[in-house]
């Protein structure tokens, strides 16, 4: 009889594959299987051993590659097979990583698991555009949330209306219902003149930022596409002394980290 395996949920952190805790590197290195999202860097896949299986699951909008229940089952199927698996989801598992569905199908099924957090995107990539999240005197608190169901009658979506009007405001998933949220967010009561940032690809070399306010915030990053967050609040401002990261811009470096992406995406999907 086959012992059940393990599947441990593995946070990869928000792009910069440095990011990624000591826990989550050693799970890597023991690896059987490696089930990985689109967000996840690839480069950390060469944690894991020679022989370790990739299955790569990334999702784009309006184009998943696996419905996430199909995601589920693959994943008891591993674990049942006596394999170590690893769950590698871009930032946090349990912060709109679909964390929670994916461990409540590995219990059910009686598959033993470990959760590894990871650094979300919602604090690092601030930090990597020189945007705090609180600050003494500016920003007592920060909320975070999705604005992937701003336009959507979704019950269990953000009630922007019933939002604080003080503090940060870190949107994920936003990018492409920038004009909806803005629009709501002023109607609920913020301050157009509000700083307000559009930040992609944070963290990593084709970082770009996008500095406005929420009056013209969405005007202004029309052309960004995802994966990318916006950041709202008297914080952002903080960026024009704080800004320290210069992304690596045009040079072999990027050139190859962007070819890398695409060779891993080439390899798993043929």
């Amino acid at each position: 009889m086959i012992q059940t395996g393990i599947v441990f949920l593995v946070g990869a952190g928000p792009g910069d594959p440095d990011l990624i805790t000591v826990k989550g590197m050693k799970c890597l290195q023991q690896a059987e299987v490696v089930v990985y999202d689109r967000l996840a860097n690839p480069a950390l896949l060469e944690y894991a051993p020679p022989l370790a299986e990739y299955v790569y699951v990334g999702k784009e909008p309006k184009r998943h590659r696996l419905p996430q229940d199909e995601i589920n089952a693959v994943l008891v199927q591993y674990a049942q097979q006596g394999k170590r698996v690893v769950r590698l989801k871009g930032g946090d598992p349990f912060v709109f990583g679909r964390g929670g569905e994916e461990t409540a199908v590995l219990a059910a099924a009686g598959i033993p698991f470990e959760v590894v957090p990871g650094i979300s995107s919602a604090l690092a990539v601030p930090a990597y555009a020189g945007i705090p999240v609180t600050q003494r005197q500016m920003a007592q608190s920060f909320t975070v949330v999705t604005g992937h169901t701003c336009c959507d009658d979704d019950p269990f979506g953000a009630n922007w209306e019933d939002l604080p009007t003080t503090g940060t405001l870190v949107i994920l998933m936003g990018v492409r219902y920038l004009p909806q949220i803005t629009k709501r967010l002023l109607a609920a009561g913020r301050s157009p003149d509000t700083p307000a940032a559009t930040i992609r690809w944070g963290t990593t070399p084709q970082q770009e930022v996008i500095v406005g306010t929420i009056a013209n915030i969405a005007e202004k990053a029309k052309y960004i596409a995802p994966p990318a967050i916006s950041v709202i609040g008297e914080v952002v401002a903080m960026r024009e002394s704080l800004d320290w990261f210069v992304p690596v811009v045009k040079t072999a470096v990027s050139t190859s980290t962007s070819q890398f992406f695409v060779s891993q995406q080439v390899i798993l999907d043929s």
